[in-house]
């Protein structure tokens, strides 16, 4: 619209704003509503299923597959140290103990014992000459290992597209014994599994924790008006350097007439730091301890009370004699199946270069 004013000059009246403006405006910010949910039933680190079967099955009519998982079993042997120490200690003993004989050395029963204590199950096969003499005893891996439908047959699987049969009476098969099956032994230690594995989540977790570096962070909150510019920009300067080799450094903060809290430091990591980690990981270590029955000296660990553990050699006597020499005797009946000494073990001692006994037999 257009008007002549007293002067003759023309007047034009502009919108106050323009369409366009309307169009691009920014659209309000939608109002938060409440909003509920749940979390899910606790579930276990590892489920039970995942290591039992109902029983043993029998895999294309051939053999019979174990009543837990084996590789799933070779993989916890170094889930924690507690528990790969255990076994190691107890396979030590036994190795220091064994005399070496010419079908079986020394190497070779260290590995049979191995997958005694770690599977519940170990093999030695006969090797014999062509005239039929036995030439040597070498173990076979149990991870590897199935024992036929009827028995008496041993099959090796390595892969689920590799097999081959074990000559007949080739393997002599020792077990600790199980309460719901004969075809395969159990490892007692199976009731800390779950133990062995919160302990080892307990650790990944706070080595993510760390990785993830919340554990040195924190907010510095500024809400001091006395604060101008010039000294926020110093802070923020001096933080940035507190980085790499100057990580750590104290700083001096001045704020002349600041009021209380007009500063703050809020730690990011203020609340995950209250996991009870070592409340944890003690805890699980006990489990473990009490699930392969090792006095707790014998595995180096610090006692926290005043008293301590006792003395280290009664405990590792009374350890020998409970659970190590039932295992010896498990390994002799090697000798009743050769009919010839190859098992044998000297008397347990702390002294070193102990002669062999005469009747090695025990």
């Amino acid at each position: 619209m257009t008007t002549e004013t007293p002067a003759g000059k023309p007047r034009v009246r502009v919108p106050a704003y323009h369409v366009e403006d309307e169009a691009n405006a920014a659209p309000a910010p939608a109002k938060a509503k409440a909003e509920a949910f749940s979390f899910g039933d606790p579930v276990p680190v590892t489920d039970g299923y995942d290591f039992f079967y109902t029983g043993c099955w029998m895999l294309g009519n051939e053999w019979y597959e174990p009543p837990f998982d084996l590789p799933a079993l070779a993989q916890t042997y170094r889930a924690t140290a507690h528990h790969g120490s255990a076994i190691q200690v107890k396979r030590n003993i036994l190795v220091r103990s064994f005399i070496p004989h010419p079908l079986l050395s020394r190497q070779a029963f260290s590995a049979l014992a191995t997958d005694y204590l770690v599977f519940g199950n170990c093999y030695l096969e006969r090797i014999f000459g062509r005239l039929g003499k036995l030439l040597a005893l070498r173990p076979a891996r149990a991870k590897y290992v199935r024992r036929g439908a009827d028995l008496d047959r041993y099959f090796w699987v390595p892969t689920w597209s590799d097999r081959s049969e074990f000559p007949a009476g080739s393997l002599i098969h020792l077990l600790e014994p199980d309460i719901n099956q004969e075809v395969y032994g159990v490892p007692d230690y199976l009731g800390a599994l779950q133990s062995i594995y919160l302990n080892e989540n307990a650790t990944l977790f706070r080595r993510k924790y760390y990785l993830n570096g919340s554990h040195a962070g924190f907010i510095m909150y500024v809400s001091d008006a006395a604060q101008n510019q010039e000294d926020i920009d110093s802070m923020r300067t001096a933080l940035k350097e507190s980085k790499g080799v100057g990580n750590f450094r104290n700083l001096f903060l001045y704020s002349p007439n600041g009021k209380k809290d007009g500063i703050q430091i809020i730690p990011i990591s203020e609340v995950a730091a209250k996991d009870e980690f070592a409340s944890i990981k003690n805890i699980t270590r006990d489990d473990q301890l009490a699930g392969h029955r090792i006095p707790p000296q014998l595995m180096g660990i610090i006692p926290n009370n005043t008293g301590g553990f006792g003395d280290v050699e009664k405990a590792a006597k009374v350890f020998v004699t409970n659970e190590l020499e039932p295992v010896q005797a498990v390994f002799s009946e090697i000798n009743d199946l050769l009919g010839q000494k190859v098992i044998r073990f000297r008397p347990y001692s702390l002294e070193a270069d102990q002669p062999a006994p005469t009747d090695p037999i025990r």
